[in-house]
């Protein structure tokens, strides 16, 4: 995950660098992948195993989001990071911040509301409520739940043709035009 500065004539912060906190699952089987390449053997099993990790992982990078169900840790310097979280799609979000007193407190989710629109996400104080006042150089720690419960049909598509294809060209490395995987992907790119 990339990190993102904010605009400096708003006093923004920035966001940090998100850490995995709970791995994905894989959204492609063993199964899937080897029915794409047309192998009837167990014999490379181990190999499907990391290309399927590879296609998910390039995947994830090529377009800028999660593609797999996880968990990350992601750190900012102020509340006011909060109006474009770094990692899209969201379902979920709990956020930790320093007090100044120098406690360590959970923003209750009544006092904020996810706005999870797609490949952009946010997160706003709900109506009647402003963010709290926390400890100077202190940052705010939002745990978040990434990615697609179920990766939209031509994200698996592309997947299966880079897995297909790094399958196929194994021994020679050579690289094939992605015409058909870039036009799968380019909805889903942040």
């Amino acid at each position: 995950m990339q990190m993102r500065r904010s605009g400096a004539e708003s006093g923004a912060g920035m966001w940090y660098p998100a850490k995995v906190t709970t791995p994905p699952a894989e959204p492609v089987t063993i199964a899937e992948a080897k029915r794409q390449c047309n192998v009837l053997h167990d014999d490379d099993d181990e190999l499907f195993a990391s290309l399927i990790a590879a296609a998910r992982d390039y995947v994830e990078k090529y377009c800028g989001t999660p593609i797999a169900l996880q968990t990350v840790e992601m750190k900012c310097d102020g509340f006011c990071d909060m109006s474009r979280l770094p990692v899209a799609p969201v379902s979920d979000v709990e956020i930790e911040y320093v007090a100044p007193d120098g406690t360590t407190q959970t923003l209750p989710d009544t006092n904020y509301e996810l706005r999870a629109d797609g490949l952009e996400a946010s997160v706003v104080p709900t109506y009647g409520k402003t963010w709290p006042a926390h400890r100077t150089g202190s940052r705010i720690t939002v745990t978040a739940v990434v990615g697609y419960e179920a990766p939209p049909p031509s994200v698996r598509h592309a997947m299966l043709l880079w897995i297909s294809d790094a399958y196929e060209h194994r021994e020679n490395g050579e690289t094939p035009p992605w015409t058909a995987f870039d036009a799968l992907l380019v909805n889903y790119r942040r």
